[in-house]
């Protein structure tokens, strides 16, 4: 009898249509990415299965495991939202498990973490990837047993939690790098929910601003803002590195400072960083870009060139990954031979970039760029290198200020200063 009331349960949680939970989330868009985000949300939380969700910074992956919990049958219980990188890596441990009294110094009290205060309920990690080592392996004993320990206390507790954790780097190449455990990204990833970028969802754009003109109408006690046909075109195919956390900063911006209403494609180009609608990274925006950012002819050899040398670079960096798992003897035995297969394989396409390159060069790369990706062939600059490069370069920008600089790489401070000292 307990198991059919169960079942019913389970199938009156997941019987909530795509379109409802839009509407009861606020949810803005009718992408069939977007619909398949929500849908696999919706499915998944009648189960206990832990999900990573993965999605650029400012994408809104902060909903999905609210749509989650608030669609299972933990809904009743705790809902716990940890910033993994906003939490000092020195007391990260005491907060997620608690600690005993007198565990280490200014623990006057015995405390409770938030595995323990959300038992039964739902924890969502997010910055799952800046979590230190040891504690990733207090949280791989927490998915596998449901089993952990209070700082400074050998007593074993035991929780029921739901974990849904988010990310917005490369997991793969954290485990890579060894700042992540392999094991615990594949426990984590019991469920992988994808969140698309917003220029993944150009539909979207037009809905979301005037969403957001109404929203800032309201709360300025102004009349809502209107786009021309150019300046709507304009929105919808810019790049939004920053996704819908931009759309909705540039959208407020607008409001607030314009005193007409009608906003142009000249207005709106303003107030789009480099005025630029390249789908490249801003490392790689055109020098010859024409009116409002668009490419023209001599520009577009250039991105030609430029995305010629970056695919070549990025498959030197793979065939170096795949050079270090034959080390390792990972692959040893008869997957040697695929192993090598590959390699050989990467040989002959990086072989087939190199001559589209000689075939199709563009003449009037600035010089400086053309002396940049010569040095960098002759010394092997790896992404580690360009990495650091960014960051030396953005901190300098900011005048040695930490904070803007971690806000405008998108990364968490802790990060940035690991970084910068791993230097």
């Amino acid at each position: 009898m307990h198991l059919g009331n169960t079942i019913r349960r389970g199938y009156k949680l997941i019987s909530m249509t795509v379109q409802e939970i839009k509407n009861r989330f606020r949810i803005i868009g009718n992408s069939p990415l977007l619909d398949r985000a929500i849908d696999v949300a919706r499915q998944v939380a009648a189960t206990d299965l832990s999900v990573l969700i993965t999605g650029e910074s400012g994408t809104g992956k902060e909903v999905f495991p609210q749509i989650i919990h608030q669609s299972s049958a933990r809904k009743h219980n705790h809902y716990i939202a940890v910033n993994c990188g906003a939490i000092p890596e020195g007391t990260i441990d005491s907060e997620l498990f608690g600690h005993e009294k007198g565990s280490f110094t200014g623990a006057h009290d015995t405390r409770k973490g938030y595995f323990e205060v959300a038992d039964g309920g739902t924890i969502f990690l997010d910055e799952v990837g800046e979590l230190p080592l040891p504690t990733q392996v207090r949280l791989l004993r927490v998915l596998e047993t449901g089993e952990y320990i209070r700082v400074g206390s050998s007593k074993v507790l035991k929780t029921n939690v739901r974990i849904v954790a988010a990310t917005n780097v490369n997991m793969l190449l954290l485990m890579e790098k060894g700042r992540f455990r392999e094991d615990l990204y594949y426990r984590l990833n019991t469920v992988p929910l994808i969140i698309p970028p917003l220029r993944e969802r150009k539909e979207d754009i037009p809905l979301l601003f005037r969403r957001f003109t109404s929203d800032f109408a309201d709360k300025y006690h102004m009349p809502p803002i209107k786009l021309t046909h150019d300046a709507e075109e304009m929105l919808v195919n810019y790049y939004w590195k920053g996704n819908i956390r931009q759309l909705k900063n540039v959208t407020e911006q607008i409001s607030v400072i314009e005193k007409k209403r009608e906003i142009d494609a000249k207005t709106i180009a303003t107030y789009l960083p480099d005025n630029s609608i390249s789908t490249l990274p801003a490392l790689f925006r055109p020098s010859g870009a024409g009116e409002n950012g668009i490419p023209n002819e001599l520009s577009e050899k250039e991105l030609l060139y430029k995305i010629l040398f970056e695919l070549r670079k990025d498959m030197i960096d793979l065939k170096s990954i795949v050079y270090g798992f034959l080390d390792k003897g990972e692959n040893a035995g008869p997957v040697s031979g695929g192993g090598t297969r590959i390699l050989n394989k990467l040989d002959t396409d990086i072989h087939k970039v190199e001559t589209a390159m000689q075939i199709h060069p563009a003449k009037h790369i600035d010089v400086q760029i053309q002396e940049n990706h010569a040095k960098d062939a002759e010394i092997g600059q790896t992404l580690d290198d360009k990495e650091r490069e960014i960051i030396r370069t953005t901190v300098e920008k900011h005048h040695g200020n930490k904070k803007a600089a971690a806000k405008e790489l998108g990364i968490s401070e802790r990060t940035l200063f690991r970084k910068i000292k791993d230097e």
